[in-house]
């Protein structure tokens, strides 16, 4: 009895994607496409959940996965690759939040307790101060370059986006902090 059900679990599982659904999501079909985004939904909250556990990063980790599948399937040649291709995608958006691209963009306050910014002894009114001083040095390039940084993209991602290379936008960023260090320091 025991092996009849295992070997239904191994069918289950090689159906949730089989061969034809990939192939017309990928020709276009928004159901068939729907329908597998459906499918990975879970396999992704289950494999964010034990690694993570937080909900709100849990469901921001999920549905950045299902962009990277969903932006990548037309690149993927093998349709019954595509459980190991969404894992994969699953396993850089987990990197990615190790490496910090999901650290707070913003600090949230309770409306009771905002901070004085009236005041000239807040550090917070004078940290805004010094890194519109500090941006208003760079060119508008390094500047775009440096808010794409703090967005979380990473240098390759922002030389296709600003079409340049790779080490063109990593020497603007050096040059960047040099220009402000240098600024700064005097």
């Amino acid at each position: 009895m025991g092996n009849v059900v295992q070997i239904e679990k191994v069918r289950a599982r090689k159906a949730e994607f089989d061969r034809g659904l990939v192939e017309r999501a990928q020709g276009g079909e928004r159901e068939a496409l729907e329908e597998l985004l459906r499918r990975l939904e879970p396999i992704f909250r289950s494999f964010f959940r034990r690694r993570v556990g937080a909900r709100a990063a849990v469901d921001d980790l999920v549905q950045n996965s299902l962009l990277r599948v969903h932006s990548g399937l037309a690149a993927l040649k093998n349709p019954e690759r595509l459980k190991p291709f969404a894992m994969k995608a699953a396993l850089f958006e987990l990197h990615d939040m190790y490496r910090g691209r999901y650290s707070a963009k913003e600090a949230l306050y309770e409306p009771e307790r905002l901070p004085d910014t009236n005041t000239r002894d807040s550090g917070w009114a004078g940290s805004n101060l010094d890194l519109e001083r500090a941006l208003s040095i760079l060119t508008p390039h390094a500047r775009r370059i440096l808010e794409m940084r703090q967005y979380g993209y990473r240098y390759k991602e922002i030389a296709k986006a600003l079409g340049t290379t790779e080490t063109a936008v990593k020497m603007q960023v050096k040059r960047a902090f040099t220009k402000m260090r240098t600024t700064f320091a005097s």
